[in-house]
């Protein structure tokens, strides 16, 4: 105990001495000189090896067509367009009217946010969900809107990965086939049953729920309020077989559009792959992308790509210019345009979300 009128001294831990650990950061400087210069060497060495390719490959860029950059800009607006054309039709179904320049302006700003943010796919879908509430969906619908996108454009890229399968002359397994475009058919019916037949399944759900709370030694009736919630919402939502058709159809249209801008960009640079060698490529770069490693599949989607490309007839030199093109297109010049929408028509309200970002977090948890 401290006596009166000392003032008690603090605990500290003990420091290292200076010198100790000027010894420990020094300790390994060798190694780390030993890295850099591993590195410098492994640069210098893959430039020889590589000039010849990297001469043709900017001989590729020079003579470029710009007639084919502008086909390949176009193309892919469409792409964009044919998918705000989906979610648009989407939220018709469900009672939910907006235009489609306000369909477009959030698809360009989540496709910004998707390409350029880690965990972009996050973002990008709060983000979406929110503005869709404020245009009038329900969580629910909201939700379902979101899901429904995105099981059709998957069932989309299936049809082009198997066609450009079939048109290769790859023997694609018909049991594999199947199944696969079973289960996206199947879990595209499921929600749109459910859609369609909210009442159908409350009995069920009822009788799950009074099970689950049986077994947890839950009151009765819990659950059993927010069960008839969500049914309710979901009744507003009528999507008939013309919009399913439609929406598959724009749904088609965002993908042939983006396979467009990737052959239009190997036009421009000269190169001529075949038609089943452009829709693999294409197919594999976006499953490739699809893995949330670095944003927009930046690093790993161009090898992808190239070794594609190189093997559906176009030289290296060549692959890689039409990559490169194609990647100034459908990644900065979407991001740039994406975030400039974002700027122009989000900013303002993007501070009075605050409560849409608390709702939205509380719906992705488990249970909730």
């Amino acid at each position: 105990m401290a006596q009166p009128g000392n003032t008690p001294r603090r605990l500290r831990r003990p420091r290292p001495p200076v010198a100790e650990t000027s010894r420990a950061r020094g300790r390994f400087w060798w190694l780390k000189w030993l890295l850099g210069v591993a590195l410098i060497a492994l640069l210098i060495v893959e430039g020889i090896i590589l000039w010849p390719r990297l001469n043709e490959y900017w001989q590729a860029l020079t003579e470029i067509h710009w007639g084919w950059v502008a086909a390949c800009v176009a193309a892919q607006a469409v792409s964009l367009s044919g998918y705000a054309s989906v979610q648009q039709r989407l939220l018709n179904a469900a009672g939910v009217v907006a235009g489609h320049l306000k369909n477009l302006s959030v698809i360009y700003a989540s496709t910004a946010m998707a390409l350029t943010l880690p965990a972009g796919q996050v973002f990008s879908t709060a983000f979406t969900y929110k503005q869709t509430r404020k245009w009038g969906a329900t969580p629910v619908v909201a939700s379902w809107q979101l899901a429904m996108c995105g099981v059709i454009a998957a069932a989309t890229l299936a049809l082009l990965g198997a066609t450009g399968a079939v048109a290769f002359g790859t023997k694609v397994s018909p049991v594999t086939l199947t199944i696969s475009l079973v289960g996206m058919a199947a879990l595209f019916l499921a929600l749109r049953y459910v859609a369609q037949n909210p009442g159908s399944i409350e009995r069920i759900g009822h009788r799950v729920l009074a099970l689950y709370n049986r077994s947890r030694k839950n009151p009765t009736g819990r659950g059993m309020h927010r069960w008839s919630e969500i049914l309710k919402q979901l009744d507003s939502v009528e999507l008939s077989r013309t919009d399913t058709a439609v929406a598959f159809g724009w749904s088609a249209v965002h993908r042939v559009a983006d396979v467009l801008c990737l052959g239009f960009a190997c036009w421009a640079v000269g190169a001529d792959p075949s038609f089943a060698g452009l829709l693999i490529a294409f197919t594999a770069a976006k499953a490739v992308g699809s893995i949330p490693l670095m944003p927009g599949g930046l690093g790993y989607v161009e090898p992808v790509l190239i070794t594609a490309l190189t093997m559906a007839g176009s030289t290296w030199a060549q692959a890689a210019a039409a990559v490169f093109v194609y990647r100034i297109i459908s990644f900065v010049l979407v991001a740039l345009v994406g975030w400039l929408v974002f700027l122009v028509s989000f900013r303002a309200t993007h501070h009075e979300d605050l409560e849409m970002d608390l709702e939205f977090e509380r719906r992705e948890q488990p249970g909730v």
